[in-house]
């Protein structure tokens, strides 16, 4: 990664920009990501619209609508709206697969 590259990411230190670009996430969250259920979502994509634009985490991949771990805090706030009771911690999370990688950079809602 060249100067600028680096300055940029240390700039950004803990923004969304560079959870997408390190796919790590941010070691000072206490909570776990949050996980859908999607033997009981039902696609409303309640959530997606709920889930801070700061931290985007939410995303439709394919049928299904998936969290990404390294870019939820937790926080919960897509929770209540949820009409199905589907969303729930994960605190036993594995990172993201590069699939649900590239479906964040095709349809991202928080840009």
């Amino acid at each position: 990664m060249s100067r600028e590259g680096r300055c940029y990411l240390a700039a950004m230190a803990g923004s969304r920009a560079e959870r997408i670009a390190t796919r790590e996430r941010n070691p000072k969250w206490q909570n776990a990501p949050m996980r859908i259920d999607m033997s009981i979502c039902i696609n409303c994509d309640t959530c997606i619209r709920h889930c801070p634009p700061q931290l985007g985490a939410i995303f439709n991949h394919g049928m299904d609508v998936i969290i990404i771990p390294e870019l939820c805090s937790g926080c919960d706030k897509c929770v209540p709206p949820c009409p199905v009771d589907c969303i729930y911690p994960d605190p036993d999370w594995s990172p993201a697969g590069d699939d649900w990688w590239q479906e964040q950079a095709r349809d991202d809602p928080y840009t």
